[in-house]
């Protein structure tokens, strides 16, 4: 504004000094350079103008901004003091909540160790739930398959039905014809059927006669089977009695050397029994001999058993039968062989 008056003062002077210069015309080369100035300094008014216009504009902007901070302080303190009225609401509310927090921790270990507790149950259950999954898969694996396998069966199912239906069409038609001819084989038929069913009556009767002669056939075969058993084991026995009796009497003879017939046959009397039975008393002291007749009686009794379960066991049996019997025949066989050696000893 300074430089704007001074330039304004400058250009006044000029303007004098132009005017009184065009009355006198005696000095008309300095005019030149007074008009010269006097463009330059207008030039330096229209800047100055210009400038002072755009300051007064960045005034009036930087007023504007200056009373927007002074209401954006006033904001801010209104808002500091509600702050501050915030504060102290929310020392209040945090002595409240530490007293609110202390209850909640003595409550938190009690939830603590029921929480505890659950989870172990929580464990647990999930474990059987795993176990359980587990099995439902394997489960779902094997309807997997399951659904796989009755999928190719289905797919076989109804590749075969439509073979089946080119067969049914085939057969329709075919029936067709076979109707015309069924009428005539029917009457030809029913006279066969009569004939049929007197003859399947007559053979039924025959077969239920076959099968109870092989009912009978059985029960005979079974009978001696049993008889035969019984007969070998019988023989066995007798042949064991007669080893025995001539052991017994080869060792009478031995005790005969020793003692005089008259000493036997006078204890005989005494005691009224015969000489054998008198040495079969002597000899009965042998528990050898008793325990082996235990054992042989015992593996009798087994052996009759055995055949007992051959006989109700279902087909085939005969080798296991025909084993057991010749088993028997075989000790039966050794058992005449040392009779006959302690015979021809004895005699």
């Amino acid at each position: 504004q300074q430089e704007k008056e001074d330039l304004q003062g400058k250009l006044k002077l000029r303007e004098h000094l132009s005017q009184t210069a065009g009355k006198s015309e005696a000095t008309p080369a300095p005019s030149k350079n007074i008009d010269s100035e006097m463009k330059q300094l207008q030039c330096k008014l229209k800047s100055s103008n210009t400038e002072t216009t755009k300051q007064s504009t960045t005034i009036k902007s930087l007023r504007n901004q200056v009373q927007e901070k002074e209401e954006w302080i006033r904001e801010l303190q209104a808002k500091i003091s509600q702050l501050e009225r915030d504060l102290t609401m929310k020392r209040y509310l945090i002595e409240d909540l530490r007293s609110h927090l202390k209850a909640n921790q003595e409550n938190e270990k009690t939830s603590n160790e029921t929480l505890e507790s659950l989870a172990r149950k929580v464990k647990a259950l999930a474990e059987d739930k795993k176990a359980s999954i587990e099995s439902l898969k394997q489960r779902f694996n094997v309807a997997i398959k399951e659904k796989s396998q009755y999928e190719q069966m289905y797919h076989k199912a109804k590749d075969e039905l439509e073979k089946k239906d080119l067969k049914l069409t085939k057969l329709k038609s075919k029936m067709i014809e076979t109707e015309c001819a069924m009428t005539d084989l029917e009457t030809a038929a029913s006279q066969q059927l009569h004939g049929l069913a007197k003859q399947s009556a007559q053979a039924l009767e025959t077969l239920q006669k076959e099968l109870l002669l092989t009912s009978d056939k059985v029960e005979e075969f079974k009978t001696f089977v049993k008889t035969l058993t019984r007969e070998l084991h019988h023989s066995v026995q007798e042949l064991r009695t007669k080893i025995k009796l001539a052991k017994k009497m080869g060792g009478m003879k031995v005790c005969k050397k020793g003692l005089s017939q008259e000493c036997l046959q006078l204890a005989a009397s005494i005691l009224n029994v015969s000489t054998t039975d008198l040495y079969e008393i002597l000899q009965e002291g042998d528990d050898e001999e008793t325990a082996k007749t235990k054992m042989e009686f015992e593996k009798d009794k087994e052996w009759l058993q055995h055949i007992q379960k051959l006989l109700e066991a279902q087909f085939p049996f005969a080798s296991y039968l025909m084993d057991a019997v010749l088993e028997k025949l075989n000790e039966k066989k050794k058992l005449v062989e040392e009779y006959s050696s302690l015979m021809k000893h004895t005699v």
